[in-house]
């Protein structure tokens, strides 16, 4: 662990090339799937796949592509064949920027995706964005995970999500967003990516978040999945929905575990224990000294956390 105050940013120009930590993102099977979407039309979307053994699906959030669980690969490899997407809208898959990147169109693409790779009624880890989606996935659709990890999500209309939602509702302002992002992708990543240990950044890692957004296609793309993927009204109703499943008795769909950090600068730590409450048949789990990019900052933490919770689900 870096001796650097946490969530202290260096600067970008000192950021090393590759980071001082391996591992074999680069070596996993790159593969391509063409996905017939209700929401998004037909896209192309990049994924990657490592290990042997029942599937797993990991689920990356916003601003990041499935190079995010490049730490975790290994470890989660051992026992379960990886399937690592990059989502629509992100990393080396398809960009439509006419369609509209709601949660809901979102959920309901991940379970297209799962359907044609022959993944549904598998175990998924969704991360930040990534786990908010499994979960309303969880609830529309009961049998599409065996078991589910959620590691550090959004899951409340919260005052400032309120306020960029309604900011970035006015066209010239997405427009803007759009471009700063595209103006400098890596110094971008670099400031909108944050770790407790900010020493695992690496030049290898800006160019992977960087690169999606160099494109006009990209970064409009990007700006309409921050503009309508964490929609007030859509993360009130999620609320609302595990509220009334809670009332009635009805435990989460499917064993579900909650990872939160007790430090983060983007998703506020109080939002584990208030998704808790709604979820009290959750297995929650806290971790001191991390983010919610638990799988990038506590990697020997978070491995066994969830290999203990998966076991061998099929």
């Amino acid at each position: 662990m870096s001796a650097r105050a946490p969530f202290r940013r260096g600067r970008f120009e000192t950021l090393p090339e590759r980071p001082g930590r391996p591992h074999p993102y680069f070596e996993t099977d790159a593969r391509e799937i063409e996905v017939d979407s209700r929401p998004f039309g037909r896209v192309r979307i990049h994924y990657r796949t490592h290990g042997a053994g029942p599937p797993l699906l990991l689920v990356h959030g916003l601003m990041t592509s499935s190079y995010s669980w490049r730490y975790v690969l290994e470890g989660l490899g051992r026992r379960f064949r990886l399937y690592a997407p990059d989502l629509v809208g992100a990393g080396r898959s398809d960009k439509p920027t006419d369609r509209a990147y709601a949660a809901p169109a979102l959920a309901t693409f991940l379970g297209e995706l799962q359907q044609a790779l022959g993944l549904r009624g598998c175990a998924a880890v969704g991360n930040s964005l990534g786990g908010y989606l499994c979960m309303r996935l969880a609830l529309d659709d009961p049998g599409a995970f065996a078991r589910l990890a959620n590691i550090h999500s959004p899951a409340f209309p919260e005052a400032r999500l309120r306020a960029l939602g309604a900011l970035l509702r006015l066209p010239p302002l997405r427009a803007l967003v759009a471009w700063l992002a595209r103006r400098d992708p890596e110094r971008w990543a670099h400031r909108n990516v944050h770790y407790f240990d900010e020493s695992l950044k690496s030049r290898e890692e800006a160019r992977a978040y960087g690169e999606p957004l160099s494109t006009p296609d990209g970064s409009r793309a990007f700006a309409r999945w921050l503009a309508e993927a964490l929609a007030p009204r859509d993360l009130g109703d999620f609320a609302g929905a595990l509220a009334r499943r809670r009332d009635a008795g009805a435990p989460f769909p499917v064993p579900l575990l909650l990872l939160y950090a007790r430090q983060d600068p983007m998703v506020p730590p109080s939002v584990g224990a208030r998704l808790h409450a709604l979820v009290p048949s959750a297995r929650f789990e806290w971790l001191a000294d991390s983010s919610h990019f638990a799988h990038v900052d506590s990697p020997e933490r978070v491995v066994p956390l969830l290999l203990d919770f998966l076991g061998g689900a099929a």
